[in-house]
């Protein structure tokens, strides 16, 4: 988890200074900003992939910062660190999308638990984003499995200019690479010779 960078928005000064302290000597990234607003300036400069907000604060809360979060990256975590929460903040908060909610005040050991949790989850969810993008093609007939609307792995295996012409909506035109022309021509030759 060494490097990934973690933006702490907390208005108690002392808390934010300390909290960012502590994620520094565990070799995180680290910025911090005092309020809702300029976390939302920080984070329109710098992209930051997890935010631990308090959820009280003058103007912009913690749910306003991880509504914009999920405007601007949704790959970006958040967790609420507060002091003041309830049932119903909670709840929201992770309909919402965040990925964890403490209380305050916190135990270290579990704070950093959480942390690399949530990091944990983030770089699951990248990894399958990267394996979403990869179309599977066999390395010996070339044909592609289409697995839309179908658990990964149990689509249907079909001709590369099936799959363009009925998925992708390309028009395929057949015809030689220089190459395989090549070869094709060494073969007719070869047939003429043999007739």
């Amino acid at each position: 988890m060494v490097n990934n960078s973690i933006l702490i928005v907390e208005d108690e000064d002392i808390l934010r200074e300390t909290l960012s302290y502590e994620v520094k000597t565990r070799g995180f990234n680290v910025a911090g900003a005092a309020n809702g607003e300029e976390a939302i300036e920080i984070m329109d400069k710098e992209s930051f992939d997890l935010v631990i907000t308090d959820l009280v604060m003058e103007k912009l809360g913690g749910i306003d910062v991880l509504k914009k979060v999920n405007e601007l990256c949704s790959e970006t975590k958040v967790m609420i660190l507060t002091g003041y929460g309830t049932i119903e903040t909670a709840i929201e908060a992770l309909r919402l999308g965040a990925a964890d909610y403490m209380l305050k005040p916190y135990d270290k050991a579990e704070l950093f638990l959480r942390v690399d949790n949530c990091l944990k989850q983030q770089e699951l969810q990248r990894r399958v984003k990267i394996y979403e993008n990869i179309l599977p093609v066999c390395c010996k007939c070339k044909k592609i499995r289409d697995d839309d609307g179908k658990e990964h792995g149990d689509g249907e295996w079909m001709d590369l200019a099936d799959y363009l012409t009925n998925k992708a909506k390309v028009e395929v035109s057949h015809g030689f690479c220089k190459e395989c022309a090549n070869e094709f021509n060494k073969e007719i030759d070869e047939m003429k010779k043999r007739e």
